[in-house]
C-alpha cells in the first residue's frame, strides 16, 4: 500500500463489522485505525466501520475519538443535565516509545448547594436558581453547563461565575451578527450527536475549570403550569435543579452526592390560596395578606446524601379557590420599560377552565369532523376509515378530502351524519391512489379553512400523512393562522414527518401518533377519536368593561372551543390610561355554548397591578406572542412580522428563531496589580451558548472505550482540532445518520414549531398493540360495514354469514315480544361482540356504545328476551350490563 499524499484521509467501508483497533506495522509513517461504529437497526445493512489512515504529522486520532469514542454514563444523559465535565486521561502504563491508552469521559460536576425561589402566580411560574458546582478531581476539565427545556418553558437570563471569569448570556439579533463565539463549539456539537435525551436544551461552554474550584451557576425562567383535574397548578422541580433521584444513582459508578437543596415558594392568586401539597418536607404555610390571596412556604432545608429520596421528582401541587370556573389577574409592567410596549403595559392572565360534564356515549353529539387522506396510501388507511365513520355519533357533520387527487371534498361542505351521506361518501371514495407524496396538502388545509363551520360545532381534522409535505413551513403557517377554530390529530406514517405533526397537534390542542404497521392504526385512530369525542364549550368569546381610556388586545386571540379537560391560559395586554381614576375594577365576561345552552360568567378584577416585578406573565406573553409571529415571519409575509418578532425577543429575554444566544466572558480583575492599566475594562471573549435540538443517539454504554495513542500525538492533536473539526463531525455523525445510501436531509431551519420530536414521546404504535389475529379483525370489519348510521344493524344474509348462523334458523329464533327485526339483529351483533373471549373492545367500543343507545330507544322491555335468546343461539354468555339493563 502506498503512501497517501498529506493531508489526505483514506475513508473504507469493509464488508463487515469490525471491533478492531489496531495500528498497521506494514507503514512505518502512517498508522492504520479501524473505528467502530454502532448504528441504529433501522441502518444496519451498511457495515458499521470505519478504516482511517492518517499521516503522524496530521496528528488527528485523539480528536476523532473525542466523538466517537467516550465513556458516558447512563445518569448524565438523563433529564438531570447540569454541569458536565470533560477531561482527557490516559493511563501511567506504557512507555514514551509505545504510547498511552487514551479515553475521553464526560462526566457530571459535582453539585455542592442548589437554592431555588419559586414565584407561582395561578398557573404561571418564575423560577430563580443558583447552583454552586465544585471539580472534585485532581485534575482540571472544561466544563459544560446543560439545562432541558420542559415544554411551555423558555429561559431568560443566565449567569456563570467563577474566581477567573464571569459568563453572562446574552441575547443579539441573528441577522446583524454582532458577536459570534470564535471557538468551543465542538463541545456543543458533540453534545448534540451523542446525547440519548430527545429534546431542546440550553447549552453554555464555561471553559476550564481547575481542580477544587467552584462555579456558581444562576439560572432564570418561566413557565405555564399544568393543571390537574381537580384544578390545582402542578409545579415540579426541574432534575438539573435536583438531580439526586433513584435514576440518578442508576450508572456505573458507585460514589455518592452530597449537596444542599433550600426551595422556597411565593404563591398567589386572586382567587385566594387554600390549601399547598408536596411529596416532601414542607414548612407551614403562611398567609402574607389577610384574604389568602399570597402566600409563602418553604422546603426544610436539607443536606441530601445516602440513600436517595423515594420520589423521582419533587413535586407542589396548589390549590386554590373556586377551581373550576375562569379567573383573572392584573400583573403590574416594568416600570422601566416605554409605555405602550409589551412589558410596559399592565397584563391581565386570564385562565379559561370551565366545567364540562362528562357526555354520554352513544348519544347524539355536535361536531365537524373533517378527514384528510393522503391518496399514496389509501389502500392501507381505508379499513382504519371505515372503523371511524361507522363510530361517528348521530348529530355531527362530516366530509373527506382526498388530497393528491384533488383539493375539494366529496360534498361541497361538510354534511349531517345520516345513513344516505355516509352511503354516498363511502361510494366516492377512491379504492387506489397516486403516488405523488403529500406535494397537495396545502391546498386541502387551504380548501378546508375557505369552508363554512356549522355553528355550534366544533371543527376537528383527522389528517393522514403518509411522509414529509415539501412545503411544511407553509403548511404550518396555515395551520397556525387557524389555530383558535379548530384541533388537529395527525397520524404519521413516516418519521420524516413526526416533528410537522406534533408541533401542529400541540399547537392546535389535538394529538399526533407514529403509525407503524398497519395492523394497529384503526386502534390508533379510534384512541384519538375518543379524545376528539369529548364535550366541548362552543362559541367562547370574550367581552371587557373598563374605564374609559383603557382598551385590552388579547394575544393570539381566544379559541373558539374549549374541550373537556383542556384549559386555557390567554395573557390580554391593558392598553392606555384611565381617566376616570376612581374606578378600581375591572369586567370581563366568557360566554359559551354547551350542549345547545347558553353559559355566561362575569369575573371582576383589580385594576391595581399586582406583582413582585419578576414579569412572569409578561415574558410568557412574550413567548405566546412569538408563536404567533413566526409563521407570519418564516412563510415570507414581509419584514414586519420579523422585525417585530426581534424586539420583543430582545426585550423580553425569550429566544425566537431570529435572535441567538451568545456567552460573554469577563475575566476577573487581578487584585495584586494596583498600576493605571488596572482601571482599563478586562478583555472579553464570546464562547458558545445557545439552544440546541438533541437527537437521542442510540450509541450507550458506561464503560470507557479506550485506544492506543502513538507518542506525541495527544499535544499536537488538540491543537489540530480546529482545522479539522469538520472532519470529525462527519465521521461522528455517521452514526445517527445510520449510513443511508441515500442522501440524508439537512435539519429544518430553526421554527419553534417544527422542533426535533422522538417518536417515543408521541405514541410509538406497532402491531403488538393489536391482540387478535387477521381473521378475527377482518369479520369484525365485516360487520362493522353491516351496521348503520344510527347504530342498528339490518337482519340479512350478509350479517347471518358474519354470525355463521342461517339465516332462516336466526329468523325462526326471533323473540315473538320482538316487532321489529332491526332490533334483533342488533342484539345478535352486539352479542357476538362479546362472544368468548373475542371482544373487540377497544376496536368497536364507540360503536356498540351506539347500537345500544339505539336498542334502549327502540325497545328496553324486549332487550331481556332477545339477549337471553342470543346467548344461546350463539353461544354465548354476555351479561345484561352489556345493555344497560
Amino acid at each position: 500500500m502506498a503512501a497517501i499524499p498529506l493531508p489526505c484521509v483514506a475513508l473504507h467501508l469493509p464488508a463487515r463489522p469490525s471491533i478492531s483497533c489496531s495500528v498497521s506495522a506494514a507503514l512505518p509513517p502512517l498508522y492504520l485505525i479501524r473505528l467502530p461504529l454502532t448504528l441504529s437497526p433501522l441502518s444496519s445493512s451498511i457495515a458499521p466501520s470505519i478504516r482511517l489512515i492518517i499521516s503522524p504529522s496530521l496528528l488527528t486520532l485523539a480528536l476523532i475519538l473525542k466523538n466517537l469514542l467516550v465513556c458516558r454514563s447512563p445518569e448524565m444523559w438523563r433529564q438531570s443535565f447540569g454541569l458536565l465535565g470533560k477531561s482527557y486521561i490516559h493511563d501511567t502504563t506504557g512507555s514514551f516509545f509505545l504510547g498511552k491508552w487514551l479515553h475521553v469521559p464526560l462526566y457530571p460536576v459535582s453539585l455542592c448547594s442548589a437554592v431555588v425561589d419559586v414565584a407561582i402566580q395561578d398557573y404561571v411560574a418564575d423560577v430563580a436558581a443558583e447552583l454552586i458546582y465544585q471539580n472534585e478531581s485532581q485534575t482540571s476539565t472544561e466544563v459544560l453547563f446543560v439545562f432541558p427545556l420542559g415544554h411551555h418553558m423558555a429561559i431568560y437570563s443566565f449567569q456563570a461565575r467563577s474566581e477567573d471569569a464571569t459568563v453572562q448570556a446574552v441575547l443579539q439579533d441573528e441577522v446583524q451578527q454582532l458577536h459570534e463565539a470564535t471557538g468551543g463549539w465542538e463541545n456543543l456539537e458533540y453534545l448534540q450527536n451523542q446525547s440519548e435525551y430527545p429534546g431542546e436544551v440550553f447549552a453554555c461552554f464555561l471553559g476550564t475549570l481547575s481542580p477544587g474550584r467552584e462555579v456558581v451557576v444562576t439560572l432564570r425562567y418561566v413557565q405555564e403550569l399544568p393543571r390537574e383535574p381537580d384544578g390545582a397548578a402542578r409545579f415540579v422541580l426541574p432534575r438539573t435543579l435536583h438531580p439526586y433521584t433513584t435514576h440518578y444513582l442508576w450508572n456505573c459508578h458507585t460514589s455518592k452526592l452530597h449537596y444542599s437543596l433550600l426551595l422556597t415558594a411565593s404563591l398567589q392568586s386572586s382567587r385566594g390560596v387554600v390549601n399547598v401539597q408536596a411529596n416532601f418536607a414542607l414548612t407551614p404555610l403562611i398567609y402574607t395578606a389577610q384574604d389568602h390571596s399570597t402566600a409563602q412556604a418553604s422546603l426544610l432545608q436539607v443536606s441530601l446524601a445516602g440513600s436517595p429520596p423515594c420520589h423521582d421528582d419533587l413535586e407542589l401541587l396548589v390549590y386554590y379557590g373556586d377551581p373550576t370556573t375562569v379567573s383573572a389577574v392584573v400583573e403590574k409592567g416594568d416600570p422601566g420599560a416605554p409605555p405602550g410596549s409589551l412589558l410596559g403595559d399592565p397584563m391581565v392572565l386570564v385562565t379559561l377552565a370551565p366545567s364540562i360534564p362528562e357526555a354520554v356515549p352513544g348519544q347524539r353529539q355536535s361536531g365537524e369532523f373533517i378527514f384528510l387522506l393522503n391518496t399514496t396510501f389509501l389502500e392501507h388507511v381505508q379499513d382504519s376509515l371505515l372503523f371511524l365513520l361507522k363510530s361517528l355519533p348521530l348529530g355531527c357533520y362530516f366530509n373527506i378530502y382526498c388530497y393528491e387527487e384533488t383539493s375539494v371534498g366529496i360534498y361541497p361542505q361538510s354534511v349531517e351524519y345520516t345513513q344516505d351521506n355516509l352511503t354516498e361518501a363511502m361510494r366516492r371514495i377512491p379504492s387506489t391512489g397516486s403516488s405523488l407524496g403529500d406535494s397537495n396538502l396545502l391546498e386541502t388545509l387551504r380548501s378546508v379553512y375557505n369552508t363554512p363551520r356549522p355553528r355550534r360545532h366544533p371543527r376537528q381534522l383527522f389528517i393522514f400523512m403518509a411522509g414529509l409535505p415539501p412545503d411544511e413551513e407553509a403548511i404550518a403557517a396555515e395551520v397556525c393562522r387557524h389555530r383558535n377554530s379548530h384541533r388537529c390529530f395527525f397520524f404519521c406514517f413516516s418519521e420524516d414527518s413526526a416533528a410537522l405533526a406534533m408541533a401542529l397537534a400541540k399547537e392546535t390542542g389535538g394529538e399526533a401518533a407514529y403509525v407503524s404497521s398497519c395492523g394497529s392504526m384503526s386502534l390508533v385512530v379510534l384512541k384519538c377519536l375518543k379524545q376528539a369525542l369529548k364535550p366541548a364549550a362552543e362559541g367562547v368569546s370574550l367581552s371587557w368593561t373598563l374605564p374609559r381610556g383603557l382598551e385590552v388586545e388579547v394575544l393570539g386571540g381566544t379559541p373558539q372551543s374549549i374541550f373537556q379537560g383542556q384549559h386555557n391560559l390567554l395573557y390580554a395586554q391593558i392598553h392606555g390610561q384611565a381617566q376616570d381614576t376612581t374606578v378600581s375594577k375591572g369586567v370581563m365576561t366568557l360566554q359559551y355554548s354547551l350542549d345547545g345552552q347558553d353559559v355566561t360568567y362575569t369575573i371582576e378584577f383589580p385594576l391595581c397591578p399586582q406583582g413582585d416585578g419578576r414579569l412572569a406573565g409578561h415574558r410568557l406573553a412574550a413567548r405566546c406572542l412569538l408563536k404567533r409571529l413566526l409563521p407570519e415571519a418564516v412563510s415570507g409575509s414581509g419584514e414586519e412580522p420579523r422585525h417585530r418578532a426581534v424586539e420583543i425577543s430582545l426585550t423580553s429575554g425569550i429566544i425566537c428563531p431570529f435572535t441567538s444566544y451568545v456567552g460573554v466572558r469577563t475575566p476577573q480583575r487581578v487584585t495584586w496589580y494596583q498600576r493605571p492599566l488596572a482601571l482599563l475594562p478586562p478583555h472579553q471573549s464570546l464562547i458558545p451558548c445557545q439552544i440546541i435540538e438533541l437527537r437521542a443517539s442510540r450509541i450507550s454504554s458506561c464503560f470507557p472505550k479506550s485506544i492506543w495513542v502513538p507518542p506525541g500525538w495527544l499535544t499536537a492533536a488538540r491543537a489540530s482540532w480546529l482545522a479539522l473539526r469538520q472532519l470529525t463531525h462527519d465521521i461522528a455523525a455517521l452514526p445517527q445518520r445510520g449510513a443511508c445510501s441515500k442522501a440524508c436531509k439537512p435539519p429544518p431551519p430553526f421554527f419553534s414549531s417544527l422542533k426535533y420530536v422522538d417518536r417515543m414521546e408521541f405514541g410509538l404504535y406497532s402491531s403488538n398493540l393489536c391482540r387478535w389475529c387477521p381473521e378475527a379483525v377482518a369479520k369484525c370489519q365485516d360487520l362493522v360495514a353491516l351496521q348503520n348510521a344510527d347504530g342498528s344493524w339490518a337482519l340479512s344474509s350478509g350479517l347471518a354469514s358474519v354470525l355463521e348462523v342461517d339465516e332462516d334458523e336466526i329468523k325462526g329464533k326471533m323473540p315473538d315480544e320482538v316487532i321489529e327485526p332491526s332490533i334483533w339483529a342488533t342484539v345478535l351483533a352486539v352479542t357476538w361482540l362479546h362472544r368468548h373471549d373475542e371482544y373487540y373492545q377497544d376496536l368497536c367500543e364507540l360503536l356498540e356504545a351506539k347500537a345500544v343507545t339505539w336498542l334502549c330507544s327502540q325497545a328496553v322491555s324486549q332487550l331481556d328476551k332477545c339477549l337471553e335468546t342470543a346467548n344461546t343461539l350463539l353461544g354465548s354468555s354476555v351479561k345484561p350490563s352489556v345493555f344497560r339493563l
